[in-house]
């Protein structure tokens, strides 16, 4: 570190200063890329290419079917996002959610 930092010239902190400020502005990218070649050592230990890996979607489990139309039980809702139009239909027929569970 900077030990007599008052010893120093005006110029001469002004030049320090310079170097920290781009120091700190840089500090993010630096520490992404020495991750990153940390990670494709990693990788290539274990026999793939850092793209590979990051390239794989995770795998997303399916959720089960809550309800089920009666009236065509290959129609059915896991009760998640948007009601499908069959259950809106089904509903403004005076029914209820209920009367659709599986």
């Amino acid at each position: 570190m900077l030990e007599n930092i008052n010893d120093y010239s005006l110029e001469d902190l002004k030049k320090i200063k310079k170097q920290v400020d781009q120091a700190i502005n840089t500090y993010k990218s630096r520490a992404m890329a020495n991750a990153r070649k940390e990670l494709e050592k990693t990788a290539k230990s274990l026999g793939f290419s850092l793209s590979e890996i990051v390239a794989i979607a995770p795998v997303k489990s399916k959720v089960a079917a809550k309800y089920a139309n009666p009236e065509d039980p290959s129609q059915s809702w896991t009760g998640r996002g948007r009601k499908p139009r069959w259950v809106e239909a089904f509903i403004q027929k005076g029914n209820t959610l209920k009367d659709l569970e599986i």
